[in-house]
């Protein structure tokens, strides 16, 4: 059966409230070391390589579903951060890269041969180099390959937002996707548990596409017994400047400045206004 990166503790498509519970316990087992996040954050030589290895995953994966790339890549980094960084084979890089998205594939019953991988960046490596190899990561990550990341979370907290048009659901559903593909590259926002991603990111998808309906969507989420809202706001915060980011590399910050959402979140946490002075500000600013 494929691996279903949303629903990766069961085959059955309803959340109960055990497996609820169940998703955010497993959550914990598929963090990244606090040292791991630090070398990220600190040691060029650490980012560099992984740079060059998700630069090779997307090369090598390219032709498959977004989400091969995604689920090998969330390999790639709990394997660094089980095992650290090798630094002492240039070729090590490349052939991580290869067994990483031969691993996804296989999980996401993805058809490829591995002649696919071969002959591109003047590295060749036989099929016994990359079992052997795939043996490491899995004992790495300890066999645990049914990943639980933020797309796993997404179900769980649009049932709390009550949204009864289907079209916008998938609308939402669809943001959201986009954000939580791109935030993987972000270093910023490893050191955050898969459910607080998801969190920030459908937070800042509601913002764009329903201003007037956010404060009861950042209630039902901030009222969630799962959610610890002093990392959401954290992690809030760095999905805004991700996407500001974006938007500045593609129209300039002076667009950006104009169009992008103020820190609701933080107001709304921190402040006291009434719900009609609430609904005022996000008119404006989205005028």
């Amino acid at each position: 059966m494929e691996f279903d990166l949303e629903n990766p503790l069961t085959s059955s498509q309803v959340l109960h409230s055990h497996s609820v519970a169940s998703l955010f316990q497993a959550e914990n087992h598929h963090m990244l070391s606090t040292d791991y996040c630090g070398s990220l954050d600190s040691v060029d030589c650490d980012v560099s390589f992984r740079r060059r290895a998700i630069s090779s995953i997307l090369q090598l994966s390219c032709r498959f579903d977004p989400f091969v790339s995604y689920l090998a890549i969330n390999y790639l980094d709990r394997f660094l951060s089980a095992s650290g960084i090798p630094r002492e084979k240039p070729w090590i890089t490349r052939l991580l890269a290869v067994s990483c998205v031969s691993l996804a594939a296989k999980m996401k019953k993805t058809e490829f041969s591995l002649a696919d991988f071969q002959g591109e960046g003047g590295l060749i490596f036989d099929s016994e180099t990359i079992m052997r190899m795939e043996i490491l990561i899995l004992g790495a990550l300890k066999w645990r390959m049914r990943s639980v990341t933020p797309f796993s979370f997404i179900s769980f907290f649009t049932s709390l937002f009550k949204l009864k048009d289907p079209p916008l659901l998938e609308a939402l559903k669809a943001r959201v996707t986009e954000i939580i593909l791109k935030s993987q590259k972000e270093i910023k926002l490893l050191q955050f548990k898969p459910s607080i991603i998801a969190a920030s990111a459908l937070l800042y998808a509601c913002h764009e596409l329903f201003p007037l309906q956010f404060p009861c969507f950042m209630t039902a989420i901030s009222n969630s017994s799962y959610v610890n809202k002093e990392k959401m706001l954290c992690c809030y915060n760095a999905v805004r400047e991700m996407e500001i980011a974006e938007f500045d590399n593609l129209y300039g910050p002076t667009v950006s400045r104009i169009r992008s959402p103020v820190n609701v979140l933080d107001r709304h946490c921190l402040s006291s206004e009434s719900e009609s002075d609430v609904k005022r500000r996000k008119i404006s600013v989205f005028l």
